[in-house]
């Protein structure tokens, strides 16, 4: 869903660049050591070395926010295109910085420009635009080419993380994942009911649709 510009977004943009990378691709291959110097300089518990992942889509940051607030020894990267959006992560970031957390305002075609082979540990891919037409179906970030490009960027035993309401993308992607043949680790069509692991961090959006009483859909593959 596409946000309304902000009336007053440039200048937002403009006080938050420490917090906003415009690019990423410059960190190809080199991530952990983007970690490393930002640990370098924080007193926190953060754990450079500890596990790299990235959420495609981050949105307004809860979910991303929250699980590295919570996990100083995970190192996240969260990627948006919408600047409308990605500003109120930035905002979160800079009432309470958090050294594990690294933001980027982009729209990603291939995301084997921004990640080398094996750079990754695990892809949270929350709530994505469905594209429900037809002939929009290689915009999914499900589409079985993009399944293939996290599976070269994610490490032997690397993991996605898939959740949606949307009852026609969760069949999608199950069909792709089943043609590409990708082995599937948990699923679930109503994630909050079977209290799974994976509920316990949430986004903005799914916070909205939990109490409209929608079911999420999950479902978590790994790379062999």
């Amino acid at each position: 869903m596409r946000q309304r510009k902000l009336v007053d977004l440039d200048e937002r943009m403009a006080n938050l660049a420490e917090y906003i990378d415009k690019d990423g691709t410059v960190h190809k291959g080199k991530w952990r050591e983007v970690f490393e110097s930002r640990d370098s300089d924080s007193d926190s518990d953060s754990d450079s070395n500890g596990e790299l992942c990235l959420e495609l889509g981050c949105g307004k940051g809860k979910f991303i926010y929250e699980m590295a607030r919570d996990n100083p020894d995970r190192n996240l990267i969260g990627i948006e295109g919408q600047e409308s959006v990605i500003v109120r992560a930035a905002e979160k970031l800079k009432r309470e910085p958090l050294p594990n957390v690294y933001l980027v305002s982009t729209y990603v075609r291939d995301i084997r420009d921004y990640f080398e082979e094996g750079e990754l540990d695990g892809i949270f891919l929350n709530f994505s635009d469905p594209w429900p037409k037809a002939r929009h179906a290689k915009r999914r970030l499900t589409y079985h080419e993009n399944l293939k490009g996290y599976m070269e960027v994610l490490r032997p035993g690397g993991f996605i993380e898939f959740k949606t309401d949307n009852d026609g993308l969760f069949e999608f992607t199950l069909e792709e994942i089943e043609e590409l043949g990708y082995p599937v680790d948990e699923i679930s069509r109503d994630l909050h009911a079977d209290g799974l692991d994976s509920a316990r961090f949430t986004t903005e959006y799914e916070e909205k649709f939990i109490k409209k009483g929608a079911k999420i859909k999950y479902v978590r593959i790994i790379k062999e």
